[in-house]
């Protein structure tokens, strides 16, 4: 079973350096990722990727297996994810190739086709990040940005949030192109924290809003925050993090907004006391 928020707090370690993933955690880029995806898809049995689709023993889940029966039956995606708009295109492919190198990344090749022609809008996921992450910098936090997103793309994006007011707030930025794997692979974070002189460990955070996100800071050494931005229940996300040998890596704590994100963090920093970092956050 997951841990709730406040004992999760306890347990954490304050951090020197919070990690996060852009879309659907610190943005919104509205549709421009799921009509990219639908795009991408069709394109599937000229690229070879139909032989790559996963079969339904290595699927985590049932919900992982119709979607992986609907792409091979329709070569799109099922129109309730279009509408629910709650699954990243890196959780997409991450179901449909599994442990499929080669063919995650001719799909994300796809992905980045058709996101030329959609991409361009991009604003706060919730409201109020910016005020945080000023706050953060002033509790010295290091911060930086970790995306499957290419570089092409996420300089754009990242220039218009704020009217340009985040582009000096991170001290690294880390892409889906700057690696030779993308997440859930843990090189990405590597990567970031090689860019900052800093070793993984519990006192570098990631904070992201998929499975992927949660998987590649597992891998890394580093404490995983999952955003649930989405709004997913408990009963699911005990789903998608079961904790078994087959799947282990679970979330060191979950929130479900940036107000819980911003009470996490500052118990953790103790604000208010006195504090040192790579101490445990509980003060008892």
């Amino acid at each position: 079973m997951l841990r709730e928020l406040d004992e999760a707090a306890r347990a954490l370690v304050a951090p020197r350096v919070v990690l996060f993933d852009w879309h659907a955690t610190l943005v919104d880029t509205l549709d421009a990722m799921y009509h990219a995806v639908d795009e991408a898809i069709p394109r599937f049995p000229e690229l070879g990727l139909m032989d790559a689709l996963i079969s339904h023993d290595d699927c985590k889940t049932a919900e992982d297996a119709r979607l992986v029966d609907y792409v091979r039956d329709h070569q799109r995606l099922h129109p309730k994810i279009m509408a629910d708009r709650r699954i990243s295109r890196t959780d997409i492919f991450e179901v449909l190739f599994g442990h499929n190198e080669e063919a995650k990344q001719v799909a994300h090749a796809a992905f980045n086709d058709a996101y030329r022609n959609h991409y361009g809008e991009a604003q706060p996921f919730e409201g109020g990040e910016l005020e945080l992450l000023i706050e953060m910098r002033e509790f010295d936090v290091r911060l930086g940005i970790l995306t499957n997103r290419d570089r092409e793309f996420f300089e754009l994006e990242l220039a218009l949030v704020d009217d340009g007011a985040w582009v000096d707030l991170f001290e690294t930025t880390v892409c889906g192109c700057d690696t030779g794997k993308r997440k859930p692979n843990p090189d990405p974070i590597f990567k970031a924290l090689d860019n900052l002189d800093v070793q993984p460990g519990p006192d570098s955070w990631y904070v992201g809003d998929s499975t992927t996100d949660v998987i590649a800071a597992k891998r890394a050494g580093v404490t995983s925050v999952f955003f649930n931005g989405a709004g997913w229940d408990h009963a699911w996300i005990n789903k998608i993090f079961p904790g078994t040998d087959r799947h282990p890596h679970q979330p060191d704590a979950i929130v479900d907004s940036f107000a819980e994100f911003k009470w996490l963090l500052e118990e953790c920093l103790h604000v208010g006391h006195d504090w040192k970092p790579s101490e445990p956050c509980n003060t008892n």
